[in-house]
């Protein structure tokens, strides 16, 4: 039976692989909703080709651009606006597969929606879990939504984890793979002047500027091992990060037996994709198959948390549990724009995460108003250390000077 997709940000790199997926295969999948920010431009092209019935955008502004143009091209695809355009797309019944694939915060209410609608998740929007993770898995499990792990090393490791015994029968840890990044070489006092386009520049794979400086500071993989925790029900010392510079085993799993199973390929997102697309099937991604003797070595690497500072909070946040989680990923949020927009230094990041943890008043979350509550005061906290920064921390990236 074709399955019909909500694609949540349709227009980053998530989206158009997903896209690039499902051109492949119109015969399993059709598209529902198209869902972008501000990209109007990109997104008209899209839904002149996969024709969905809704388009989403964040504004008015956008939203009249859009529909404009698809109204001179005779295309009769509806136009939205707004968060809460978002949450009904994601819960429409004429769609039954909803790829979560907003970066940041603002995908947490549509996916939600999306779980209590008891939809078939394809979860690329780690912050979900990371803000609000026992109340996310609640509605999945409350409202028997299908939750399928997007994230290359989260759908690794659900390919290497036995489908026919509960997770903790025979699994001793499981092991998260990262690349680490540009700077996994760089003496940590040489970070402190590089500049956006330099964290930007990944060597391995083709992302966003959010999630690119994420990598860059080995944020993501702290996210990616607190939504392990909640995906994969695992305790934090469980859970190991592996920098594993070739990008081709994207995470392990070790079994109390000695065995250690790995999910293989080229780095190309278009294959956890395409397995979650089609699961328990497997269908052509178009991803180059993997040539083993190319590569000829595979190597591996402690991660250096002097480096990365970043990752050690993740893990603090998530040993504290509460909502420390959710004002980690907050302050990140704040600090990565304001290095984007050059208003401090790459350094600047983790001491500003470190500062919001570090005034945290933490307590359990009760409901979803305490999580954006957190998220809202952490991100207040964020600027408040921004503005105290000392001046050359504030303004190291590119000397100062904007783009």
């Amino acid at each position: 039976m074709q399955k019909s997709l909500t694609l949540l940000g349709s227009t980053g790199s998530i989206g158009e692989s997903t896209l690039d997926v499902v051109a492949r295969h119109p015969e399993r999948f059709s598209i529902y909703a198209l869902t972008a920010h501000r990209n109007g431009d990109k997104l008209v092209e899209q839904c002149l080709r996969f024709a969905p019935a809704v388009a989403v955008v964040g504004d008015a502004v956008t939203a009249g651009h859009v529909a404009a143009k698809l109204r001179a091209a005779a295309c009769k695809t509806e136009v939205v606006y707004g968060p809460q355009a978002l949450v009904e797309v994601s819960q429409n019944a004429q769609c039954d597969t909803v790829v979560a694939a907003i970066v940041g915060a603002a995908g947490l209410a549509p996916s939600l929606a999306a779980a209590r609608a008891g939809k078939r998740i394809l979860l690329a929007n780690k912050e979900a879990l990371v803000m609000s993770g026992s109340i996310f898995m609640d509605a999945v499990r409350d409202h028997q939504a299908i939750l399928l792990p997007v994230d290359s090393e989260h759908n690794a490791i659900f390919q290497c984890l036995p489908r026919e015994i509960k997770l903790h029968g025979g699994v001793s840890k499981i092991i998260l793979t990262a690349s680490g990044g540009p700077f996994r070489t760089r003496e940590p006092e040489s970070l402190v002047g590089v500049t956006p386009e330099e964290a930007c520049k990944h060597p391995n794979w083709v992302m966003g500027r959010k999630i690119s400086v994420d990598s860059a500071t080995m944020m993501n993989k702290g996210l990616e091992v607190i939504e392990a925790h909640w995906l994969f029900d695992l305790p934090g010392e469980r859970i190991d990060v592996l920098i594993h510079p070739e990008s081709v085993i994207h995470s392990l799993v070790s079994y109390s037996d000695g065995s250690v199973l790995a999910q293989l390929g080229n780095p190309d997102m278009r294959t956890p994709i395409a397995h979650a697309l089609a699961f328990p099937e497997r269908v052509d991604s178009g991803v180059t198959p993997l040539d083993l003797v190319q590569i000829a070595t595979l190597s591996f690497e402690k991660p250096d948390y002097r480096r990365f500072p970043c990752l050690a909070l993740a893990m603090q946040a998530l040993a504290a549990g509460g909502l420390a989680s959710a004002a980690l990923n907050a302050a990140n949020e704040v600090a990565v724009e304001a290095f984007l927009s050059r208003e401090i230094g790459f350094a600047a990041i983790a001491q500003v995460v470190e500062a919001v943890l570090d005034g945290l008043q933490n307590r359990e979350a009760s409901g979803l108003d305490d999580v954006i509550e957190a998220d809202d005061a952490a991100r207040r906290a964020a600027a408040q250390a921004i503005r105290h920064l000392p001046a050359g921390l504030r303004h190291a990236a590119g000397h100062g000077v904007r783009p």
